[in-house]
């Protein structure tokens, strides 16, 4: 029986807005959230775990309002700590290249992907069989499909870097990853 994990990058955040954690939707985010519910609502979703960040919580709260579930959060769902500088091309090629470097401040590819496998693996475990979404983030939920694809790298990262929201599918069998297949996206300027 396959355990159907449906991660759902969030919706365009108002990328001005400097606190991470509390990052609001921009207005063509906030209507992309009726879009993700749509597009969950024939997947007979059992439960929902999201990253404790606004702007996640935001994006699938209408599936779980027409699933009528509540929605767990997840500290070690959250997205990569941001260090300082810029977030540029350059530096997220080098991040992609060195999973180890991170910014003075910031938190490497490697520890983000590790706690974000961590808290997958325990979701997995209570949760055989069922269909579950996740609210996350484009760096973390990049660093868990390259855990699963080691072959997902800088240039995978860029095609999806502007997908805000993006929906996608990863099937399991027990704790062992089997498929991956992409279900809906809306493409935004970024970087």
């Amino acid at each position: 029986m396959l355990t159907k994990i449906f991660f759902v990058r969030h919706a365009e955040p108002v990328h001005s807005f400097k606190d991470d954690r509390t990052r609001p939707l921009s207005p063509e985010g906030a209507a992309d959230i009726r879009a993700v519910a749509e597009k969950l609502k024939d997947k007979a979703i059992d439960v929902f775990y999201c990253s404790p960040y606004k702007r996640s919580l935001d994006t699938i709260s209408g599936a779980a309002a027409f699933y009528g579930a509540a929605i767990r959060t997840d500290e070690r769902l959250r997205e990569r700590e941001v260090g300082e500088g810029h977030n540029d091309k350059y530096i997220i090629k080098r991040r992609w290249s060195d999973f180890d470097f991170h910014e003075q401040g910031g938190e490497s590819l490697n520890s983000l992907q590790r706690r974000n496998v961590e808290a997958l693996k325990d979701i997995l475990n209570d949760n055989p069989g069922k269909n579950i979404v996740i609210g996350t983030h484009g760096s973390a939920l990049s660093s868990i499909l390259n855990y699963f694809d080691p072959d997902f790298g800088y240039e995978d990262f860029m095609r999806i870097v502007g997908w805000m929201p993006f929906i996608i599918e990863l099937d399991f069998d027990g704790a062992k990853f089997v498929k991956a297949h992409e279900i809906f996206h809306r493409e935004k300027n970024y970087l």
